[in-house]
């Protein structure tokens, strides 16, 4: 796999409450200040901070494990989003 495959749910950026590492992007109810709640994507997607970039944040501190891995670990929390939200 050469880059991550994000389906646009948006889900991602409707949970920052659950890491403190994206508290500065939240609008206070847990969802990025960023976030179009109609069409479900990020308004600043171009200039979107480096953290919120898959591929960016593995060369940055994953590159420990394949990009595979993981690209395996951040889809597998993307379905326990989808999950909690049915």
């Amino acid at each position: 796999m050469d880059h991550f495959f994000c389906d646009q749910c948006g889900l991602c950026c409707q949970n920052l409450h659950l890491s403190d590492q994206y508290s500065d992007l939240d609008s206070g109810d847990g969802t990025g200040m960023h976030f179009d709640r109609q069409s479900k994507l990020c308004k600043i997607y171009e200039t979107r901070p480096e953290k919120c970039q898959v591929d960016y944040m593995y060369s940055l501190f994953f590159s420990y494990m394949t990009k595979d891995e993981y690209y395996q670990l951040n889809y597998e929390a993307c379905q326990l989003l989808k999950n909690q939200a049915k």
